[in-house]
């Protein structure tokens, strides 16, 4: 189900750390490296190249967490925004009273994760953004059999209805 993937940009000028070492998990985290290299906008990106320590709520021990991209792009009123970028599929990012039991485990988790992460950014100047499937492929549709994104839930943040993403700024 998983899919392991090298990805080799086209913009190699634009990754942050070693262009030869990206790796995606997904059929979505693919579709964002492209985005990333592609895009006039992002100036710079990478992909796990961020540890943050985090809570694991299953053992109350510290974990590292890897967001999967830190990307620097400018907004549409010019302004340079810092990034850091979560692809989740939707039923592991928002809660919902059809959530199975191994679901709502890796909400807590990531909601962990996220928390980390947003705490991370706020004293970094940065923002905080989770994408799942239904704000990566809006308006197109999804590739057929992939892994979904999610959007987390429990940080502050409120999810779109619509697309499930989540920001913090």
């Amino acid at each position: 189900m998983a899919l392991r993937a090298r990805f080799i940009p086209k913009n190699p000028g634009k990754y942050l750390g070693n262009p030869a070492n990206i790796f995606c998990r997904s059929s979505w985290e693919l579709s964002v490296c492209k985005f990333f290299d592609s895009h006039p906008s992002v100036f710079k990106w990478g992909s796990e190249e961020i540890k943050i320590p985090y809570i694991k709520p299953t053992d109350n021990r510290v974990h590292y967490y890897f967001p999967d991209f830190i990307v620097v792009y400018k907004d549409k009123e010019g302004n340079l925004i810092k990034e850091l970028v979560e692809v989740k599929p939707l039923k592991e990012s928002v809660l919902t009273d059809r959530s199975s039991n191994y679901d709502k485990l890796a909400i807590a988790v990531n909601h962990a994760k996220w928390a980390a992460a947003e705490a991370f950014c706020a004293a970094n100047g940065m923002k905080f953004r989770v994408l799942t499937e239904q704000s990566i492929f809006a308006g197109g549709r999804k590739p057929a059999n992939k892994t979904t994104k999610r959007t987390r839930a429990s940080t502050g943040t409120k999810p779109n209805k619509k697309t499930g993403e989540r920001r913090a700024k």
